[in-house]
């Protein structure tokens, strides 16, 4: 028969695992949404090469937090686990759009759908940046794409009805995308009826002077 004490000593060693655990899961998790941050931020400066290398160290991080999750699924499964990986999602998605114009399927960055969701619809922010980035080039016309992109996702999205019960924060990202979209309208029509009357104006000064 087992003794208190030693059943007690069982317990403290299983106790103290589990926090160098936890505390190693924190670190990780913190560390895997900063790199896909970082990378996010190199992609809009076009540093793509410098962008797959973060991912990819995101992607192990991740990774190592899903083997750690079938000994201690209370400790990883947390809701920095779910930021972390929806910000991998959010930069792999990004990524794939700019560079071969396709929606990167979730099999191929292995996270659960809620994750990719959630990160499909923060994609709609940074297209916004994109757009003015284009616009302040004076490339209305990619402009207009980057404003395709995100009423295209904004749209799918709000096509999923069931999503809205099953993904916790996805209506609020959602009315958050919709004002995002609507200002990113206002800003690329505004620059097309600039660039319009632009066109027009130095059409009417070669006239004028032809005239002369």
């Amino acid at each position: 028969m087992l003794s208190l004490k030693i059943i007690l000593k069982e317990i403290r060693e299983e106790l103290k695992e589990k926090e160098k655990v936890w505390e190693k899961a924190q670190e990780d998790m913190r560390k895997a949404t900063s790199l896909s941050k970082q990378a996010i931020l190199l992609i809009h400066q076009k540093r793509f090469k410098e962008a797959k290398k973060l991912i990819e160290k995101a992607k192990g991080i991740i990774s190592r937090l899903n083997n750690a999750s079938t000994k201690y699924p209370e400790i990883v499964y947390s809701g920095l686990f779910n930021a972390a990986r929806q910000e991998y999602s959010e930069a792999n998605i990004l990524l794939n759009l700019i560079e071969e114009s396709r929606f990167i399927p979730l099999e191929e960055i292995n996270v659960p759908s809620v994750d990719y969701v959630l990160g499909l619809a923060d994609v709609i922010g940074e297209y916004r940046r994109l757009a003015l980035d284009a616009l302040r080039e004076g490339d209305v016309e990619k402009g207009e794409k980057c404003l395709q992109i995100m009423d295209e996702i904004y749209i799918e999205l709000m096509a999923m009805d069931e999503a809205y019960v099953l993904v916790p924060g996805l209506r609020r990202k959602c009315d958050i995308a919709r004002k995002i979209i609507e200002t990113t309208r206002g800003d690329v029509t505004q620059e097309m009826r600039r660039s319009t009357l632009e066109k027009y104006l130095k059409r009417f000064e070669k006239l004028t002077k032809k005239k002369r």
